[in-house]
């Protein structure tokens, strides 16, 4: 037997759509309150030291924390090739705004205090939180589409059309339901965020971050369940309608799709899949309580107990399409006919199941070494403190 033969192809595709999901959620977890933070300094921090004490407490993890993306950018482009094809090439214009404001991030953290200039400082306080929110609401935005369905269609040699112009699709995108859903992930990482600095920090930044991140709880909640109800009413889903071939060949035009009554119809099929949106739910609404009762800790595990419930039931919910086409529903991308060969799907999990490990042990030992809080003390009366 051949040995990646030890495990089904078909086992293997939803081992790496879950590991996508992962990735996605392990960057939303741990980059997310780096971006929360850079949306928030203008807000919570109104001095040059509190905006440096805001900063620090992201600043020496930021770097690991970007990792999670990288890793959710090459698990695209290794696993799912072509959803990295029609994606990155429907996407272009928005996916080079992220990249606009990702780029701007380390700039701002390693040249705002080259200078003791309060116009130059400013101005790079203001490029961080261009870094934190535009990205966080892009991903938003982007969720939205895909739930919506893509204008792309296949031809038979696989190549992907899109309708209109770039400028045209950028601004397609900006629908008022994947406007909803970018305010929601917005609002989502901002709590996170405010989350993360009433840990790290104390005295008015930590007030002010309780506050503005129980105001946005309040919003990530009602905007998710907006968000819910309009996709239950008002937005067909897909579905697979004629023969499932789950190890067939990687071939989207193999599959028949057709548009159903709603996305939401997979909880009737499968109704234990219910439990990531109370997760959702159930996470943001504790995060907002722990924020105005002053909890720490446990107030940032709920945010992330949150962010998991509300990410993973927009993947559980359209199992198994990864990126359904509202052109042509028959060239929808699904789990069982977009992804890499059999051998490239198992030799990727052999190397993630050796990696993975030691990329969590080597995280989890940062975190104890940075573990404690940044007060305006270990920022003006320590040299090595650079940012």
């Amino acid at each position: 037997m051949i040995l990646h033969e030890l495990i089904d192809y078909e086992i293997l595709r939803v081992i790496w759509w879950a590991l996508l999901g992962v990735l996605l959620i392990g960057f939303a977890m741990t980059d997310g309150f780096d971006m929360g933070v850079g949306a928030l300094l203008p807000f919570v921090a109104k001095s040059d030291t509190e905006r440096r004490v805001a900063i620090n407490t992201v600043g020496p993890v930021w770097e690991g924390n970007q990792v999670w993306f990288i890793l959710g950018g090459g698990a695209i482009f290794a696993a799912w090739p072509p959803l990295y094809a029609v994606s990155f090439s429907g996407f272009y214009l928005a996916m080079f705004a992220v990249l606009a404001a990702l780029i701007l991030r380390p700039v701002a953290f390693k040249y705002r205090s080259k200078r003791d200039s309060a116009a130059w400082r400013s101005g790079w306080d203001w490029a961080l939180f261009v870094g934190g929110a535009v990205p966080a609401l892009i991903f938003g935005v982007a969720v939205g589409n895909v739930l919506q369905g893509v204008p792309f269609q296949l031809s038979p040699d696989l190549f992907s059309r899109y309708e209109g112009s770039y400028y045209g699709k950028f601004v397609g995108l900006l629908n008022p339901f994947a406007l909803l859903v970018g305010v929601v992930s917005l609002s989502m990482l901002l709590t996170h965020g405010a989350a993360w600095l009433s840990l790290k920090t104390e005295g008015i930044v930590a007030k002010r971050a309780r506050a503005i991140g129980t105001v946005t709880g309040l919003l990530t909640i009602l905007g998710y369940a907006l968000a819910g109800a309009w996709l239950a009413y008002g937005i067909d889903g897909y579905a697979l309608s004629g023969e499932v071939v789950t190890n067939g060949p990687s071939n989207p035009l193999y599959s028949e799709v057709a548009r159903t009554g709603s996305w939401l119809s997979a909880y009737t099929d499968r109704p234990w899949i219910a439990i990531a949106p109370v997760l959702a739910f159930i996470g943001m609404a504790l995060a907002v309580l722990g924020l105005r009762a002053g909890r720490e800790v446990s107030t940032l595990l709920w945010s992330k107990l949150g962010i998991f419930g509300a990410i993973s039931s927009v993947g559980l919910t359209m199992f198994p399409f990864i990126l359904p086409s509202s052109l042509d529903p028959r060239s929808s991308l699904t789990v069982w006919d977009s992804s890499s060969s059999h051998q490239t799907l198992f030799v990727m999990l052999v190397v993630t199941v050796i990696f993975m490990p030691i990329i969590l042990a080597y995280t989890a030992w940062v975190y104890k070494v940075l573990w404690g809080k940044v007060t305006e003390k270990d920022v003006t009366g320590n040299s090595d403190t650079v940012y």
